[in-house]
């Protein structure tokens, strides 16, 4: 029986993180397969860039220059995305476990709803650094996720050991 875990990462994880995560699935191992599914948000720059010039030009459009510069930003952005979402992987992996991966544009939120519904994930790990006045608010990535989400959800700070979170 598969057990699916989808995983909200806001940047790369590194070995501590991936053994953490591992960690909190030791016990189901010997009666469910495990299968992460990493899920890393990418800043569309093209959308980033117009909302940035329309605000520092009241309102109005503001010319964004060439084109082929946005792009370049844009390859850069992705390339970057999938080098760090590939690096992830590899770390889950490298401890056994099964993962699948993929960068999303669109809303965190929004995308991590669509993966726990296409593999019925059994929970939700959020993995970020500390966003105090986010997290005062509850807009942050977990406050939101709980709100939207019928699955148990995590939020975990990111390169930090499960003592130092309490």
């Amino acid at each position: 029986m598969t057990y699916d875990v989808a995983l909200l990462i806001e940047r790369q994880i590194n070995a501590l993180d991936a053994d953490q995560i591992v960690a909190l699935h030791e016990e189901l191992t010997d009666e469910h397969d495990i299968v992460y599914h990493l899920l890393l948000p990418i800043e569309n720059s093209a959308r980033t860039m117009m909302a940035a010039m329309t605000s520092l030009g009241g309102g109005q459009l503001v010319p964004l220059g060439d084109p082929e510069n946005i792009d370049e930003l844009e390859r850069e952005i992705h390339t970057a995305g999938q080098d760090e979402l590939d690096a992830s992987t590899s770390l889950i992996r490298e401890r056994g476990q099964s993962c699948t991966s993929q960068l999303t544009e669109d809303d965190p939120v929004d995308a991590l709803t669509a993966l726990v519904q296409s593999y019925d994930a059994a929970e939700v790990i959020i993995l970020t650094q500390s966003h105090v006045v986010r997290e005062f608010l509850h807009v942050d990535w977990s406050s939101r996720a709980k709100r939207k989400l019928n699955v148990p959800t995590l939020h975990l700070l990111e390169h930090m050991p499960f003592d130092a979170q309490r």
